[in-house]
């Protein structure tokens, strides 16, 4: 069993971790990183973090427009599937570097593993959304993170090749978890108090691209009154300064980004998790801290319909009100994203389809 793995972006290398080895255990993995995420802080570090082997393939795309991004990597991964002639590949998610994968793969007969398979946040106008959709209907195997997921599948007339497995990131915050704590120090280095803090990320581009959004948002951080952390992605960054917007708050500490284990310290210990990330929000959910949502929407409706994440978009006053307000009694709360163990799941479904 040889399978070629596409990964390009952050969270793209936490969900590959675990499952790249369970394949290495039982196969070959050929492990293909785009570069979408390029800065050695957003990457190089998750890999030597989280034990994942060298990329076998660099394709060292980088930042560009959604469709010359997007060719760019499909003519590049053409290339190494030409060569590795694998039994399938297999993508994450819902990036560029996904809907790349899977088209290069589905013009070659190459079967497309899709992991977290079936989300949908019903808004056509993020390309997210078009990227799942469209890796959905060319994939072989769709490996759903929840029942949800399944129904919205069944929903746009996908039932064959559908497996609910349960969520690989909740495999990652298991293993990783403890090793968090034995290694990570970003609560000592920032002279943090456990749940005297709020965590913030913002990168989505319906937000950062957007002046309006982004100086709503911008104007809750200003407002806060309690100390907060900002790990600031360079694209946004970059956006603040185009948009001459400035976070001026002594109380929000904007530090460069960070590592996979430091940033499930500063999860586990936050007060409250305020993010326009899904990743993040799942692992809001595995840490057992509130999270608001600055979106219209979630893909990961389970978590709004448990109450445990409230969606609040780039509202300015909805935004503090949550931060003052929202609390969630963690003690009642099912779990609905699987025991852990996704990974080895995957892998046996594969294995039995491909020997």
């Amino acid at each position: 069993m040889k399978i070629v793995t596409v990964v390009g972006a952050r969270p793209q290398f936490i969900k590959a971790a675990p499952v790249s080895r369970a394949i290495r255990e039982r196969g070959t993995e050929i492990l293909v990183h785009t570069g979408q995420h390029y800065d050695t802080s957003m990457s190089d570090v998750f890999f030597e973090e989280l034990e994942i082997p060298k990329p076998d393939y660099h394709l060292h795309v980088g930042s560009k427009s959604h469709g010359a991004q997007t060719g760019a990597m499909l003519a590049k991964i053409e290339e190494v599937l030409l060569s590795e002639k694998p039994d399938a590949l297999l993508v994450y998610g819902d990036t560029n570097s996904t809907i790349a994968g899977a088209l290069a793969a589905a013009k070659l007969h190459v079967p497309v593993a899709h992991v977290e398979a079936g989300l949908r946040s019903f808004n056509r106008r993020m390309p997210e959304e078009v990227n799942r959709v469209l890796t959905d209907h060319t994939s072989r195997w769709l490996f759903c993170p929840t029942d949800t997921a399944v129904r919205h599948l069944k929903s746009e007339g996908i039932t064959e090749g559908v497996y609910q497995v349960g969520d690989v990131m909740l495999d990652a915050v298991l293993y990783n978890a403890k090793l968090a704590n034995e290694k990570a120090n970003i609560m000592q280095k920032l002279e943090l108090e456990s749940g005297q803090f709020l965590l913030l990320t913002i990168h989505r581009a319906e937000n950062t691209d957007d002046p309006a959004r982004l100086q709503a948002i911008v104007e809750a951080l200003n407002a806060l009154t309690m100390p907060a952390v900002l790990p600031l992605h360079p694209r946004t960054r970059g956006k603040l300064a185009a948009a001459g917007l400035a976070i001026t708050n002594p109380l929000v500490k904007c530090i460069e980004p960070i590592g996979y284990l430091d940033m499930l310290q500063l999860e586990v210990n936050a007060k409250k998790i305020v993010t326009d990330s899904g990743g993040v929000q799942k692992e809001a959910f595995f840490a057992k801290v509130p999270c608001i949502t600055m979106r219209d929407e979630t893909e990961w409706t389970e978590t709004v319909e448990l109450g445990t994440n409230l969606l609040v978009s780039a509202n300015t006053e909805k935004i503090l009100e949550a931060i003052e307000t929202f609390e969630v009694d963690f003690s009642a709360i099912p779990s609905v994203f699987g025991n852990g163990k996704t990974s080895e799941t995957i892998l046996d479904i594969l294995q039995k389809d491909l020997g």
